[in-house]
């Protein structure tokens, strides 16, 4: 296979999220003819460079170094120089760093080529089994508790499905704060391991993956993605009732609030006396 590589031009590289053989022959090619190759880790990336037989002069550019590092990366690109930049796994940008490298090429009017392949969200997306003609990508949650349920409370009535990054190490917490906000019929899929030896993919409510990853410590690591169901319009109809019913409480009874609110809405008047109590106590 012939490629061509144009001087003075930034090309984006996917490489594989896991199995070494998902890779294209194109971008293979690409790898082999720049005059360089910037990776995130280049520790990491030489694994894949040494499988594939590839020789290119590798140099890091990652998220501690990147604001630094760019500005000599256009000037080389000016000069004439060909580029790739690869991230440890998958397609560059999504969840890693290049934006500002990438930025920078834009506002000097760079090439910038990409050369599409393997992108966990996307892989984990196409085996979900749930709606693909919205969705949104929300990356990893917040580390701390607090946060992550403010991030998540934010999500609550999105109805686009969405797809998440999560840290291995906070998996079972994660899960637990999912079934807090999302309630425990909301369906996911459960995708670690993409292409990897022990690849798992699990389609179910949020209340039998918490079962089933608290029941497997294996299933507990590794690289993971999960994929959500965006609210249903039960969902985004009840959070409108609860806005009307917080305006109600701060002059009614909370009786009366819940029959005034269940005669403008049709909401389950059980459900909304139940949130008209915490409300209250709050």
């Amino acid at each position: 296979m012939s490629i061509e590589i144009l001087p003075g031009t930034l090309y984006l590289v996917a490489t594989p999220i896991g199995n070494l053989d998902d890779i294209s022959q194109r971008a293979v090619e690409v790898l082999k003819q720049v005059d360089c190759i910037a990776a995130e880790d280049t520790r990491h990336s030489q694994t894949l460079l040494s499988h594939l037989g590839i020789q290119t002069r590798l140099l890091a550019c990652h998220e501690y170094n990147e604001e630094r590092i760019s500005p000599k990366l256009i000037k080389q690109l000016e000069q004439g120089a060909s580029l790739a930049l690869i991230s440890d796994a998958g397609t560059p940008l999504v969840n890693d760093p290049g934006y500002r490298l990438v930025d920078q090429a834009h506002a000097h009017a760079i090439k910038i080529v990409p050369v599409p392949g393997a992108c966990a969200a996307i892989a984990a997306l196409s085996v979900a089994g749930l709606a693909t003609d919205r969705f949104s990508f929300e990356g990893f949650p917040p580390a701390k508790k607090g946060t992550r349920v403010h991030f998540f409370e934010a999500l609550k009535t999105e109805q686009r499905t969405m797809i998440f990054y999560i840290s291995c190490h906070r998996i079972s917490d994660t899960l637990v704060d999912m079934l807090t906000i999302f309630g425990q019929q909301r369906r996911a899929c459960f995708a670690r391991e993409i292409t990897k030896t022990f690849e798992t993919i699990k389609r179910c409510t949020l209340a039998e993956l918490q079962l089933f990853v608290d029941a497997d410590e294996y299933q507990q690591k590794g690289e993971m993605v999960i994929v959500l169901e965006g609210a249903g319009k039960a969902v985004d109809d009840m959070a409108q009732a609860e806005i009307y019913l917080r305006i109600l409480l701060e002059d009614l009874p909370v009786k009366q609030a819940v029959n005034l609110v269940v005669k403008m809405t049709g909401a389950n008047k059980n459900n909304l006396y139940k949130t008209a109590l915490e409300i209250k106590n709050a």
